[in-house]
């Protein structure tokens, strides 16, 4: 079988790989669509880990099912979780299932972007969703982003009556603010510095973007009664975006970091402005299960634009070139492999 195989943002070949052998409590999947991740193109976050598969937002078929694996059939149509927590450990009984050790050490193989990819017990346990008839599996590589995107909005504890910033409108930020609307929210405002990026927020629902610059409080201001914003996420790694961030956040208000600058940047912070106002630093890894049911049922309501965050499907052999596009901050979204279309 082909796979793209993962060396750094610019290098990345097709190899043939052997078709995995699967046991008899695992199963094979047949990759119809696989979403490229914004984390998928973070160098600082890939390269040690390099050479490697990635793509962890698979959908497809089921090919072969092992002898022992009950509840699922050759023909299925499903998305499978990369990552599973155990929910017996302290971490996974408070809640804080993303923290779990067995959740970063579980994945498929070899990973989303290749023809197959082989799941482990433990996946086809915990980590296997059917997706409805009227999905596509287009629109199934969607369930993994957008419960990474409801585990933070819970977590930050987004409110019907909240102003919400949302400063980068990537995916990620395109998702929060088609969630944030969802969930009713009173205005969500979108800053970012890319021209293309602000249009697409307004189309996908943003009330207000602006330009992510220092007058963007005074900005929130005018168009808030006075007022900071109830919620700030930053969606971007970018290091102006934190000290933004905080300059923008209301009394007793929450800044959710969705995105972090890489991890050789520290960032001295205002904690004295934060006791003193009593704002809330958040943060979010990652989706537990209840996150991706919320994401697949939420998707099977038809209300988020989902279709129309695709700009680009390309075969699997043109993975590098769907890197680039990820790269270039051109105007390009969602970028979704199909290993195995013929079409294209």
């Amino acid at each position: 079988m082909l796979v793209a195989v993962y060396y750094n943002n610019k290098e990345i070949p097709i190899e043939e790989f052997p078709m995995p052998e699967i046991g008899e409590e695992e199963i094979l999947l047949k990759v119809m669509a696989s979403g490229i991740c914004g984390s998928d193109v973070l160098e600082w976050y890939r390269l040690p880990k390099a050479p490697l598969v990635l793509g962890h937002e698979a959908t497809g078929v089921i090919e072969q099912v092992g002898k022992k694996v009950a509840n699922l059939k050759v023909g299925d149509r499903v998305f499978v979780s990369h990552h599973v927590p155990c929910n017996t450990c302290i971490h996974c009984q408070k809640g804080h299932h993303t923290a779990c050790e067995t959740l970063h050490n579980t994945n498929y193989f070899p990973g989303g972007f290749a023809q197959y990819i082989k799941v482990p017990k433990i996946n086809v346990q915990l980590g296997i969703y059917k997706l409805p008839n009227d999905m596509t599996y287009e629109e199934g590589t969607f369930i993994e982003p957008l419960a990474c995107v409801a585990r933070g909005q819970r977590l930050a504890d987004i409110q019907k009556e909240d102003t919400v910033l949302i400063i980068g409108s990537g995916i990620s930020g395109i998702l929060h603010t088609q969630l944030a609307k969802f969930k009713n929210a009173k205005k969500v405002i979108v800053a970012d510095i890319n021209q293309y990026r602000m249009k697409l927020a307004v189309q996908f629902g943003a009330d207000y973007a602006f330009n992510s610059d220092a007058t963007l409080p005074q900005k929130i201001k005018a168009i808030n009664n006075g007022r900071l914003a109830d919620k700030v996420i930053v969606c971007t790694g970018a290091t102006p975006a934190v000290t933004l961030a905080v300059d923008c956040i209301e009394k007793g208000g929450t800044t959710l970091f969705f995105a972090v600058p890489d991890p050789t940047i520290k960032i001295p912070l205002p904690i004295n402005q934060f006791w003193r106002n009593e704002i809330t630093i958040q943060t979010s890894y990652g989706a537990a299960p209840n996150d991706l049911e919320e994401a697949l049922k939420t998707l099977t309501t038809k209300k988020l634009n989902i279709k129309d965050m695709i700009t680009h499907r390309l075969p699997l052999r043109e993975t590098q070139e769907g890197f680039r596009l990820m790269t270039n901050n051109g105007e390009s979204l969602k970028i979704i492999l199909e290993p195995n279309n013929p079409n294209l």
